[in-house]
């Protein structure tokens, strides 16, 4: 089995543990990284991917961050779409009214309001750091700017999650799109953008979504692993994303993708 292209999603598929690819993980990429082009497809900033790029050697490549909203090739940027602050702000007055807090994602400045135990481990796990700042005083300053906002991260509890995940589909579905991370989480991005999207914007001439082999675990992973040649799910993914799947493979703590990778990708 050949492919031309190989995406992987970060957090819960490449990682074995929360923040690392295991070393067995960067030999089986070395061994093909000459064969294939490899591309990191993630929610995270890009801070939060460079030095995953370093360890498996390919920062050379581009990276697709915030679900796709902003693709990377080096410091080119090949695609940036936000949300626009008007938008922001009216999901900020429904997060409020619901008790739930905002993490503001654009480029690699992220703000939040305080420090959390979530926020203690997004930076322990992503090895980035936030700016504290209240979220209107982030909303008007960015409006200001003129910027907008690549991810937001809604940062609640299950009950609050539960009941604001049909409250955002409902106000908003047709302007952004909106995963649940786990039951404390829930991300927007930008409508017009997903991992797939990226990946299309990043296939060269006569590349076809067939050439693209993808590793995913999550909801922001189901449209990139349907509509790839190949999409491989780690064991430990939604349900959801495993029926879906081509493959299932092991999970991400036993290198699930290292291991497809050395059973399946023959050189």
């Amino acid at each position: 089995m050949k492919f031309k292209l190989l995406c992987s999603d970060l957090d819960g598929t490449l990682l074995s543990t929360k923040s690392d690819v295991s070393k067995y993980t960067i030999s089986q990429f070395s061994r093909i990284k000459e064969i294939a082009r490899i591309m990191l497809v993630s929610a995270r900033m890009p801070n939060g991917m460079y030095y995953i790029q370093k360890d498996l050697g390919i920062l050379e490549q581009p990276i697709v961050c915030f679900n796709g909203a902003l693709v990377l090739d080096g410091a080119e940027e090949l695609l940036s779409v936000t949300i626009p602050m008007d938008m922001v702000g009216k999901i900020h007055e429904v997060c409020e009214a619901n008790r739930t807090e905002l993490g503001l994602y654009a480029f690699d400045e992220w703000h939040v309001p305080r420090m959390s135990e979530r926020v203690e481990k997004e930076i322990k796990y992503t090895k980035t750091s936030p700016v504290f700042q209240p979220t209107q005083a982030t909303l008007e300053q960015w409006t200001t700017q003129k910027s907008g906002v690549h991810k937001i991260m809604l940062m609640g509890t299950k009950p609050t999650s539960d009941a604001l995940m049909p409250i955002l589909q409902e106000d908003f579905g047709k302007e952004i799109n909106v995963y649940r991370s786990n039951d404390t989480l829930i991300e927007i991005s930008p409508k017009s953008v997903s991992k797939l999207t990226a990946i299309q914007k990043l296939l060269r001439t006569g590349e076809l979504l067939e050439d693209v082999i993808a590793f995913g675990d999550n909801y922001n992973d189901l449209e990139m692993l349907s509509n790839v040649g190949w999409g491989v799910a780690v064991s430990n993914g939604r349900e959801e994303v495993k029926q879906i799947a081509k493959f299932v493979t092991a999970s991400n703590t036993d290198d699930g993708v290292a291991k497809y990778i050395e059973q399946h990708l023959l050189i």
